[in-house]
C-alpha cells in the first residue's frame, strides 16, 4: 500500500463488474428434462401422423378412383330391362316365393347400386378384436363387379383402409395403414377372384333382379326351404346355397368355395352370411343388416357385423 500522498497508488481500483454478484441459474432437474423432451416427441408424433394421414388419404383416393374407373370400363352398355311374371316360370317354388316379395312386376332391373355401410370388424384370426368401420361400395351388375372402400378405426388409433374388389374377372383384397403402407393383400385371378365373385353373389340380395334366370343366374332346388344359385362370369362359376325363412325371405347364404386370408395365405374354409331387418327400398325388399362368418374347425367365427346406411340404385327405365 502506498503511504506517500504525492505518489500515485499502483493498485488499480476494482471494476464495477467485479462488485456485482453473478446471477444463479440452476440446471434443470431430470424430471423437467424428461417433460421437455416428452413434449417434443409428442408434437413430432402428432405432426408425423397428420402428414401421413393427409398423404395416405390422397394416395388412397387415387387408388380408389383407378379401381372405380376400371369397374365402369368393364361394364358393357345395356338397354333398360324390366321384370315380368314369365321370368319366374323356371324357378323352384321357394325361389319364386322370394322373388315375388323382393321385386315388383314390371319394375326396372338394377344396373348398379351405391351402398354405404357401418358396423364392426373382428381383426383377430383367433379371438375377439372388434373395431368400428365405415364403408362405401359401388356395384355394377351387367358384368359382375364391385369396389368396397372401408375405413377401420383400430384399437391403437391407426387408421386402416381396405379395398375389397372384383373387377373384370379379377379379385383384390388390399389393406393399408394410413392408406400408405399395404400389408397382407392379394390380387389377380384364381382363389382371390373366386372369393370376390362369391361375395358379389352373396350380396345379390341388395340388387335382387340379378337373381332372375334372364340375368344368367341358374337355380336348383334343394328342398322346400333352400336352393342353390350358380353365377358365371367368363370362365369363372360359383355356386352358393340360399336358405329361406318362414316368410320366404333369404336368411342365410353359404359357400364351401371361398378361402380365408390366414398368415398371408388363402386357405379354403366354409363361409356364410346371415341376413335380417328387411325393408323396402326403390320398390324392392332388401335386408338392412348382415353378419358374415367363417366356419372354422373350432366353430363359427363372425368377422363382419354391418348395417346398410344408404342405398342409391341405378335402374334405367
Amino acid at each position: 500500500m502506498n503511504t506517500d500522498p504525492h505518489k500515485p497508488d499502483p493498485t488499480p481500483a476494482p471494476l464495477l463488474a467485479d462488485l456485482v454478484v453473478p446471477s444463479y441459474q440452476p440446471k434443470p432437474s431430470a424430471v423437467v428434462r424428461v417433460i421437455r423432451w416428452g413434449k417434443i416427441v409428442v408434437v413430432s408424433l402428432v405432426v408425423t401422423v397428420l402428414i401421413c394421414t393427409a398423404w395416405g388419404n390422397s394416395r388412397w383416393v387415387k387408388l380408389t378412383d383407378v379401381r372405380l374407373n376400371a369397374l365402369m370400363e368393364a361394364t358393357p352398355a345395356t338397354r333398360p330391362e324390366r321384370f315380368y311374371e314369365e321370368d319366374l316360370a323356371s324357378l323352384p317354388p321357394v325361389v319364386t316365393r322370394y322373388m315375388e316379395q323382393a321385386l315388383n312386376l314390371h319394375q326396372p332391373l338394377v344396373r348398379g347400386v351405391h351402398i354405404e355401410q357401418s358396423g364392426t370388424l373382428n381383426l383377430s384370426t383367433t379371438g375377439e378384436s372388434w373395431s368400428p368401420f365405415t364403408a362405401s361400395q359401388s356395384v355394377f351388375t351387367k358384368r359382375p363387379g364391385f369396389v368396397w372402400d372401408a375405413k377401420i378405426n383400430t384399437l391403437f388409433g391407426l387408421p386402416v383402409r381396405v379395398h375389397d374388389a372384383y373387377v373384370a374377372g379379377e379379385g383384390a383384397l388390399q389393406p393399408s395403414v394410413f392408406g400408405l403402407f399395404d400389408f397382407g393383400g392379394a390380387q389377380g385371378k384364381g382363389d382371390i377372384a373366386r372369393g370376390e365373385l362369391i361375395r358379389y353373389a352373396a350380396e345379390s340380395v341388395w340388387y335382387p333382379s340379378v337373381l332372375l334366370p334372364t340375368q344368367g343366374t341358374v337355380w336348383k332346388a334343394v328342398n322346400d326351404r333352400s336352393a342353390t344359385a350358380t353365377f358365371t362370369d367368363g370362365p369363372l362359376s360359383v355356386t352358393l346355397l340360399f336358405s329361406f325363412n318362414d316368410k320366404g325371405l333369404v336368411e342365410r347364404i353359404s359357400s364351401n368355395e371361398r378361402s380365408a386370408m390366414i398368415d398371408n395365405k388363402l386357405v379354403p374354409m366354409p363361409w356364410e352370411v346371415r341376413l335380417s331387418n328387411y325393408q323396402e327400398h326403390s320398390g324392392m325388399f332388401v335386408p338392412m343388416e348382415a353378419e358374415v362368418a367363417w366356419i372354422t374347425p373350432t366353430g363359427r367365427r363372425p368377422y363382419f357385423r354391418g348395417k346398410v346406411a344408404k342405398l342409391d340404385y341405378d335402374m334405367p327405365r
